[in-house]
């Protein structure tokens, strides 16, 4: 649970939109800066591109950290028990919450008396994949992600939430990523897009052979370059069971790491053997560094396809830290990503992401 949640995190940081994100913390005017450096490098034809900046202002906001999906994701894990449209019922009529219109959109009609799940149906962005985000604390409890899927989402929106939620509980159970990308696959019809885009991302990504030899074939199979919409869950959640997968399988074929399953990645869990010590020849640390290396491929790819970046990287760390476990992560990673910045839900700045995971456990 501690790996799944961790690795959301890592990956939310990763991804170039966490800055943007966290640059809410910042005051308007630096913002407003930033739109107008933009602006005029448009209007110049200057290549180089503004970033959030801080201005005679404290960096920390800027500094590499978690950022929506890692909050959304400790929310989630707090209200997990209550019933979900009373949950979100008390962020309708906030004024200080950011999140993905979606959840806006579904705020709106509970606000207006609309529950799910009509909230989720009767939404312009039905398809995204902020359910899919929140399913990970689901996944990672054995829960159902459904009731609170319908809330904000329909069609392929909940359709990811599902499968990432499916996922997350097979590896939580000490599955192998190829038997947990099966399970979510179970959930995505092939005659929906989300189903037929995930087949489609396996297949390219397989064929590439590692994570990052698979971003050229991903952004041409997978990626829509017609509508702007990089958080849409038919595009993210299948770029993230494709780079999982990939991840492991690469991994698997490094050289001097051959002897190695991708059950456990070197982690003791209840039930499954113990990699490492007990074979001959063969050290402990071997496997956590595969687990290690697989997480930082998977990551990276997905944060290397620009137009998903802000949710496809939390979405592949989930799975990846999922299976790794929270111990195998870098420990760098492990340390900036615990502690929220509150840039969606001011609530929780400050709060202990591994705290949350814990009490949820």
């Amino acid at each position: 649970m501690r790996g799944a949640f961790a690795g959301l995190a890592a990956g939310d940081a990763a991804g170039w939109p966490a800055a943007r994100h966290r640059s809410a913390l910042l005051a308007g005017w630096a913002r407003r800066l930033h739109r107008e450096l933009d602006a005029f490098a448009e209007e110049r034809q200057v290549t180089t591109l503004p970033v959030p900046f801080a201005l005679n202002q404290p960096v920390a906001p800027l500094a590499v950290g978690p950022s929506d999906d890692a909050e959304w994701l400790a929310w989630t894990a707090l209200t997990i028990r209550e019933d979900r449209a009373e949950a979100f019922g008390r962020l309708a009529g906030r004024d200080d919450v950011r999140a993905r219109i979606s959840v806006w959109a579904a705020l709106d009609n509970l606000a207006a008396g609309k529950l799910p799940p009509a909230s989720g149906h009767d939404n312009p962005h039905h398809f995204d994949d902020a359910a899919a985000v929140r399913a990970v604390a689901f996944g990672a409890a054995g829960l159902d992600p459904l009731e609170d899927a319908c809330v904000t989402n329909a069609e392929d929106g909940v359709l990811g939430a599902v499968a990432t939620a499916r996922a997350v509980a097979a590896l939580a159970d000490g599955a192998p990523m190829a038997d947990a990308v099966e399970v979510a696959l179970g959930a995505l019809p092939p005659d929906t897009a989300i189903g037929h885009a995930a087949r489609e991302a396996l297949t390219a990504a397989r064929a590439a052979g590692s994570p990052f030899a698979a971003v050229p074939a991903l952004d041409a199979a997978v990626l829509d370059h017609v509508y702007s919409y990089g958080v849409a869950a038919a595009q993210t959640v299948p770029i993230a069971l494709a780079l999982a997968d990939a991840a492991v399988t690469s991994a698997r074929r490094t050289p001097g790491v051959e002897g190695f399953g991708v059950e456990g990645f070197g982690v003791e869990r209840p039930g499954l053997e113990k990699f490492g010590a007990e074979r001959p020849g063969v050290e402990r640390v071997g496997a956590e560094r595969v687990g290690a290396e697989a997480f930082g491929a998977g990551v990276s790819a997905a944060a290397c396809l620009a137009p998903v970046a802000d949710s496809a990287p939390a979405l592949t760390g989930a799975l990846l830290g999922c299976a790794a476990g929270y111990d195998a992560l870098p420990a760098a990673w492990r340390e900036r990503v615990r502690t929220l910045a509150g840039c969606c839900l001011p609530e929780l700045a400050g709060a202990d992401l591994l705290d949350i995971a814990g009490r949820l456990a």
